[in-house]
Parts: structure tokens; sequence; C-alpha cells
């Protein structure tokens, strides 16, 4: 197949891009700066010049290819309705340049965050509208199977860990090495779920190469992993104290990190495993914690 992906020199994207050149398929990658763009070269893939405020650009990605992938997000915490805006405006100005081919359309999503249990596959994201995380772009995507096109979303742990991350374990990393202390929020009992990128990478190349309308992919290796075990996996690795953080101190002592780190989402993949005969097999979060991953 060939593959128009969106964010394919991204942390999740560039691995992405790796399995399915690995796999025989073609990679066509949005790229927004000559680094990307020579790295996509180098592999073998095709560059697509822009980004997400592009929309030019993304309707001509969609241009010649199978399907599209679409992983590419602003992640600006500080200005999230501007990151919520451009994220809803891209998945719809791909729905309109795919609408009637009959073509795949993946697009990354996140936890759907139920109380009282891990989240499940068949769970409805409670994201609706440009207001709500991501700009409600899962269900706008999954709605475009009524316009003839193949939608689908993969569900991403908070924790997409590997050597090179640059997310929340590493931000976490940083902070207990400034404070001199790696903390937890509370208790530290509630759960985040975390996957290997390779494992994620391999999941994504699954869900295109078995696409189904509708379809909704958990990429969680771990279905929930205390925080006060994370921590003392970085409070090992730095031999710095692990220490609880009240929740009203969190935002002050965690940075925006601090608003995310108490929630409990743990997240099955059960379903998914079984539909899509994935095995994460790539090393836990604690055990890359543990090879030294994130104190280099």
């Amino acid at each position: 197949m060939r593959v128009f992906i969106t964010g394919a020199s991204g942390w999740i994207g560039s691995a992405v891009t790796d399995e399915l050149l690995a796999n025989g398929h073609e990679v066509v990658g949005l790229a927004r700066s000559d680094a990307s763009a020579a790295s996509l070269t180098t592999k073998g893939a095709t560059v697509q010049r822009g980004d997400l405020d592009d929309l030019a650009s993304l309707r001509a990605g969609t241009e010649g290819v199978d399907a599209v992938i679409h992983l590419a997000n602003k992640h600006d915490f500080a200005n999230q309705d501007a990151s919520n805006l451009a994220e809803r405006t891209a998945v719809e100005t791909l729905g309109d340049a795919l609408e009637g081919s009959n073509r795949v359309l993946l697009v990354a999503s996140g936890v759907p965050g139920m109380r009282g249990r891990p989240g499940l596959e068949t769970d409805v994201s409670t994201n609706v509208g440009l207001e709500s995380a991501r700009g409600g772009s899962e269900n706008l995507a999954l709605s475009f199977a009524s316009r003839g096109i193949v939608p689908g979303a993969v569900r991403f742990a908070p924790t997409v860990h590997g050597a090179g991350d640059k997310g929340f374990m590493a931000i976490l990393t940083r902070v207990a090495r400034e404070k001199g202390v790696s903390g937890y929020v509370g208790d530290g009992a509630n759960r985040w779920p975390a996957v290997h990128r390779s494992d994620a990478a391999r999941l994504v190349r699954l869900g295109l190469e078995q696409a189904e309308p509708g379809a909704i992919l958990h990429a969680m290796g771990e279905e929930g992993i205390p925080t006060r075990t994370i921590a003392e996996a970085i409070g090992r690795g730095l031999n710095v104290p692990v220490q609880s953080i009240a929740p009203d101190d969190a935002v002050a002592h965690f940075g925006f990190l601090g608003m995310l780190l108490g929630w409990d989402i743990p997240t099955s993949s059960a379903l998914t495993q079984e539909r899509y005969g994935w095995t994460p097999s790539g090393p836990t979060l604690i055990e890359d914690l543990d090879a030294g991953v994130y104190f280099g």
C-alpha cells in the first residue's frame, strides 16, 4: 500500500514509517522542516512538504495514496484551544479529500478515561466537539464511514516509551532531577497505561492492513502502572528520594503535567490483541527505566 503519514518524522510516526517500509509498504511523509525531509528521504520515503496549518499540503498528500495515517499533533499545552482547532481542522480536511474513495483513514487518539474500571475498545470517546481533547477528532473521523471512507482510531497510551523519548517520562525524569525528589500525586495508586514505541508502530501497521470501518485499536502494552511505582523507578535511576506531592501542589511541582499525573486511567487492550493478533513484546516501562533509558 502507498500510505500518507502526517507526523511521519515524529516520535511515533518515525517508528510507524520504519515499520511500514520494512513490511513492503510505500510511505509519503509530511515534513515541515529540511531536517525532517532529509530523514524521510534517507529512509526511502517520499516527502510531502507542509504542516497541519497548511491544508493544501494535507490535501496534496492524499493524492495517489491508498490510505492516510494521521499522527501529527501540535501538543501545545500552553494553548490547548489552538491545538484542538488545528487537529479538528486537519481531520476535516483529510475527510473532505478522501470522501467517496473507500480509502482508509487512521487517526491517533487517546485513552477513553473511564471511571472505576479499565477503558475498553467498545467505549465511545466522550470527547465531542472543538473544545474537547484533540478537538473531538476521534468521533469526527469515525463519522466519516457514512461518507465513503474506511475510518479507524488508534488510541495511544499516554506513555509511548523507549530510547529517545522526550514525552511524559522524560519530563518526569527532568523534574525529579531538578527538584531532587521523584514525585507522585497523592497516594500514587492511580494507574497509567504504557506501550513500547516498537509495539505501537507494529499495531498501527496491523490496523492498516486489517482495516475495517469504525475500528478502534488500543495501543496499550500495559493496562495500568501505579504512578508511585513509576516514581520509585525514577528515584532508583537518579538516586533521589521518592515523595508524595499533594494534589493541590501538583501543578507547582510538575508544571502542566501536574494536571494529568493524578488521573487514574487504566486501559485494556485485550480486544485489540485478540482481533489483530498483536502481542506486545517490547520492554515494559519499568524495564526501560531500570535499564537507564531516561537517565543518559
